[in-house]
C-alpha cells in the first residue's frame, strides 16, 4: 500500500471517530464511561473477529510462522492503552465541555511527534512541525477560540491525550513487525473490552437495562467508529509514520463539527470554518511537501 493511500485511509478513520463522538456524547446519558468503553470495545472485537480468523487461516496455509509470545504481549499492550485513553476521555465528558474535550484531546497531535523524538529519537520529516502546529490551531479555533477554567475533566482530557499519544507511537511500531493487523485489532479490542467490564461494577451501575439503553450508541461506536475505524487505522499505519498518521486522524475534530451540525443542529461559527480549513491546509501540507523536497537521510524517517 503507498503512503498515500494509507493517509487517505486514516483521514476516513477521522471522518468515522467525528460521527462517533456524537454517539460517545449522547451515550453518557444513559450509561457509565468505563461500562460504556468496555461494551463497545467487546462489540468491536465480535465485528472483527471474522476477519481475525480469515487472516489466521490464511496465514497457516502460507505457512507463515505464528506469532510469538513478545508480539502477542504487545497487542495486549496496545488493549490496556486504548481502555486507558478512552476511559480517561469518556470520564473527561462528565465534568468538562465538549469545546474543551475536543481542543485538549487534539493536542496529542503535537505530543505525538515529540514524544517520538524524546523516548525513540525518531524525527518526523520537518514539515510535520508547522502541520502540527497548524493542526492545533485549527482545533482551537474550531473550539471556538476560548478554553474556560481547567477543571477536572480537562485534565482526565489531558491524561487521553498522553496515553492515545503513546498508542499512535506503538501501533505503528508493533504493527510494521506483524503481518496480521487484523489480529492486532481483535485482539486490543478484547483486552480492552475486558478490562472496561472488569472495572465498571466497582466504580458506577452495571446491568443489562442500561445496554439496552445505550443500545444505537453502543452498536456505532464499537462496530462502525471501533470496529471498522480502528482496524482501518492498524492496517493503514503500516504504511505511514506516526506524526502523519496522527495529523491525518485529527480530523476527526473538523468531523466532528460537521456531523454535529447535521445531526444535532449544532453551529459552526466562522471562526470554526477557518480552523477546518487550518487542519486541511495542514494536511495537504504533509502530504504534498515530502514529495517535492524528501527529508535528507538520516534526519528523518519519511516513507
Amino acid at each position: 500500500m503507498q503512503r498515500t493511500t494509507a493517509n487517505a485511509l486514516l483521514l476516513v478513520t477521522g471522518a468515522i471517530w467525528g460521527m462517533g463522538f456524537v454517539a460517545q456524547s449522547t451515550a453518557m446519558d444513559a450509561i457509565g464511561p468505563v461500562f460504556f468503553t468496555g461494551v463497545r470495545f467487546l462489540a468491536a472485537a465480535i465485528a472483527v473477529a471474522p476477519l481475525a480468523l480469515w487472516e489466521m487461516r490464511r496465514a497457516r496455509a502460507a505457512g507463515s510462522p505464528p506469532l510469538t509470545g513478545r508480539q502477542w504481549r504487545s497487542f495486549a499492550l496496545l488493549g490496556c492503552l486504548l481502555f486507558a485513553s478512552l476511559a480517561a476521555q469518556q470520564i473527561g465528558l462528565l465534568t468538562t465541555t465538549v469545546t474543551n474535550s475536543g481542543f485538549l484531546t487534539g493536542t496529542y497531535v503535537v505530543l505525538v511527534p515529540v514524544i517520538a523524538v524524546l523516548a525513540l529519537r525518531e524525527f518526523p520529516h520537518p514539515v510535520v512541525w508547522p502541520a502540527a502546529a497548524m493542526t492545533l490551531g485549527g482545533i482551537w479555533l474550531l473550539s471556538g477560540g476560548a478554553l474556560s477554567g481547567l477543571t477536572e475533566g480537562d485534565w482526565w482530557t489531558l491524561l487521553c491525550a498522553f496515553i492515545w499519544a503513546c498508542h499512535v507511537i506503538a501501533l505503528g511500531r508493533f504493527v510494521r513487525g506483524a503481518p496480521r493487523p487484523f489480529t492486532l485489532a481483535f485482539t486490543q479490542f478484547v483486552v480492552c473490552g475486558l478490562i472496561g467490564c472488569a472495572i465498571a461494577p466497582f466504580i458506577e451501575p452495571v446491568s443489562l437495562d442500561l445496554i439496552v439503553a445505550a443500545a444505537p450508541e453502543i452498536a456505532f461506536a464499537g462496530i462502525v467508529s471501533g470496529g471498522v475505524a480502528f482496524t482501518i487505522q492498524a492496517v493503514a499505519q503500516r504504511h505511514t509514520t506516526a506524526p502523519q498518521a496522527a495529523i491525518f486522524m485529527s480530523t476527526e475534530a473538523p468531523f466532528a463539527a460537521l456531523f454535529g451540525a447535521l445531526l444535532l443542529a449544532e453551529r459552526i461559527p466562522a471562526i470554526g470554518i477557518i480552523g477546518c480549513a487550518l487542519i486541511f491546509a495542514a494536511i495537504l501540507a504533509v502530504e504534498l511537501v515530502p514529495m517535492v523536497r524528501p527529508a535528507r537521510q538520516g534526519t528523518a524517517h519519511e516513507p
